[in-house]
Formats: C-alpha cells, sequence, structure tokens
C-alpha cells in the first residue's frame, strides 16, 4: 500500500457566512464574491518573567483577540436596483451603534474539513474606489468581540 502525496490547501477555501436571521433561529448566508480572506487569533503574552528565572523571559497569556480581513466585489440585481442582501447587512451593521454594531459571522473551509469558526463582531467597512475600469470592491474587517468558537464545519460529510 502506497502513501498518498500530500496536497497543499489553497487560501481559497475559507467560507465566510453571516447570519441574516437572529440568535434563535439563525439564517446563516454565503458573503458571496470574496477575493481575498485573511484571519487572525493573536494571544495577549505579558511578561511574567522575574530575578529568579536567571534572565530567560516568562509568559503569560491573559487574553485572546480575533479578527476576519476580507475584500469582496460589490454585486448588485441585474436591473442595478438592490445590492446582494449579505453584503447590504454588513454595510448597514458599519454604521450601527451599540447592539446593531455587531453582526454574527462564522468561516469554514468549503472543502469540509475541520477547521471552523464563530463568532460576533465589529465592522469596519472601506470601498476601494479606484479608476474607471476598476471592480466595486469592498475590504472589511470583522473584529471579534466575544469568544471565538470553534465549531463542527457544516459543511462537513
Amino acid at each position: 500500500m502506497s502513501t498518498p502525496t500530500p496536497v497543499t490547501a489553497l487560501a481559497r477555501r475559507w467560507r465566510l457566512e453571516v447570519n441574516m436571521g437572529t440568535e434563535a433561529t439563525p439564517d446563516w448566508q454565503l458573503c458571496p464574491a470574496v477575493t481575498e480572506f485573511q484571519w487572525e487569533a493573536p494571544p495577549n503574552l505579558e511578561d511574567s518573567g522575574t530575578y529568579d528565572d536567571d534572565g530567560w523571559d516568562g509568559n503569560t497569556k491573559t487574553g485572546q483577540g480575533w479578527s476576519v480581513t476580507t475584500t469582496f466585489n460589490r454585486k448588485a440585481s441585474a436591473d442595478s436596483t438592490a445590492y446582494n442582501p449579505v453584503h447590504e447587512k454588513i454595510r448597514a451593521v458599519a454604521f450601527g451603534w451599540g447592539a446593531a454594531s455587531e453582526i454574527p459571522i462564522r468561516w469554514m473551509d468549503r472543502n469540509g474539513l475541520p477547521e471552523a469558526y464563530e463568532g460576533s463582531a465589529l465592522v469596519e467597512w472601506a470601498p476601494s474606489g479606484g479608476n474607471k475600469n476598476d471592480l466595486d470592491q469592498v475590504e472589511v474587517t470583522f473584529t471579534g468581540n466575544g469568544v471565538l468558537q470553534q465549531i463542527t464545519n457544516p459543511l462537513a460529510a
């Protein structure tokens, strides 16, 4: 029996979804037309070294944050009278205050591999602009507000 040759995962494996429903009745919908996707969850490390450590650093993890940065092409209806509803919800939340400034998101490996996450985030909306031949793109930063949960990938077989 031969050993399978490993294949490197591609960056485009990520699928981003937004809860268009409520917490009680979630309605997870695809954020379409993503062209870039990057997430991170850096820990907050504090120096806990002492004189007794013979000069070696000591560190303690005291917290953790997370964020997702994505770029997508704006999508409009065929008659150009409405934008994609997921894009519009993200844009509206970016201009909200208090509870209206947070949006539940989740992302997962679109091939069904186990990596998948969910959390509530604040939104920064930054249209790219550009010249007459550029696509209408928006860069969105989702800054986590609370726990980033590892979830079972909904696309897993």
